[in-house]
């Protein structure tokens, strides 16, 4: 999968750039079971009747002495910054042997008929994980339908979904997968949510002497101007200091005509010493002409940024 050679960018009569006008943290309320955990992914998205849902990864606080790695908890709010969240997860691990580890990473899309979710399931050594396919009339009752982007040699551990629909229909699978000791950013296409998929040259590389000169994953599409799409990516050396940037394709998301030099969100200074140096994004709404960046923090907590187009 690793064939996208140069990372050129073709040039353009109009420059862009994206500022960030305000950043707060994410407010989560919810049962017991779920304030007892950390919280990372934070899917979000806008519902017709103007709700904010969010679908997040409820992870334990300590990793090492927990059954599972992570639980797709979903919730609702009216102002895209405090949310009520189910009375239960909507993804639970289990009971195969293949997602037994934990439910990570959810990408929720809103179909006519409900929703269709993207998850990674890990198995039980948490090792080795791959993108799975759940669907429902509502987000408590989501069904598990098998894996949709499986893990092999030379793409391990695929995860990370971001899924968008072209004009002419056809619809957008990008993934984070392993390759060697860096993660990569790939990219299929398929008629339906659910694929088939048919897998496109990576669409574009880490850059020497840069923020993300190692590690790509994917993050959310801005689709604003859908003839020009923009994916706020998340990049990091080889030590995985995670920051999120910008990057603008063409139409058809197989070439890039623009991108962010400089990272547009960097994690704080942090005065807790265990803390990650992690600033990973997850999902954007677009609301009157703003965009909210919704991402996580050292692997723990949520967090917005307010971003506008210049």
């Amino acid at each position: 999968m690793e064939r996208a050679g140069k990372d050129d960018v073709r040039p353009r009569s109009t420059a862009i750039d994206f500022n960030v006008e305000a950043l707060d943290l994410v407010e989560i309320i919810g049962p017991p079971e779920l304030m007892a955990r950390d919280f990372m992914s934070p899917y979000v998205w806008r519902e017709a009747d103007g709700r904010f849902g969010i679908m997040l990864r409820a992870v334990p606080k300590d990793p090492s002495t927990a059954a599972d790695t992570g639980l797709a908890w979903s919730g609702w709010s009216e102002d895209g910054g405090r949310f009520a969240m189910l009375d239960a997860p909507s993804i639970i691990p289990g009971p195969g042997a293949e997602d037994i580890g934990g439910i990570e990473d959810p990408t929720v899309i809103r179909l006519n008929d409900g929703y269709a979710v993207y998850y990674t399931g890990v198995r039980a050594d948490r090792a080795h994980g791959q993108m799975f396919y759940a669907r429902g009339p509502s987000l408590d009752r989501l069904e598990k339908a098998g894996v949709a982007l499986a893990a092999s040699e030379t793409m391990g551990n695929t995860k990370e979904a971001t899924v968008e629909r072209t004009q002419s229909g056809e619809w957008r699978l990008f993934f984070e997968y392993a390759f060697g000791d860096a993660s990569r950013i790939g990219l299929a296409t398929g008629r339906d949510v659910a694929g088939p998929w048919t897998f496109r040259p990576s669409p574009f590389m880490p850059r020497e002497d840069s923020w993300d000169n190692w590690h790509l994953s994917t993050g959310p599409l801005l689709m604003d101007d859908p003839e020009m799409p923009v994916m706020f990516y998340n990049g990091a050396t080889r030590d995985a200091r995670w920051r999120i940037g910008w990057i603008a394709f063409s139409a058809d998301c197989l070439a890039v005509v623009d991108r962010g030099i400089m990272p547009l969100v960097v994690p704080p200074p942090s005065d807790d010493r265990a803390a990650t140096d992690i600033a990973f994004a997850a999902s954007c709404v677009s609301v009157g002409g703003q965009v909210w960046l919704y991402y996580s923090l050292e692997d723990k907590k949520l967090a917005r940024a307010l971003v506008r187009r210049s």
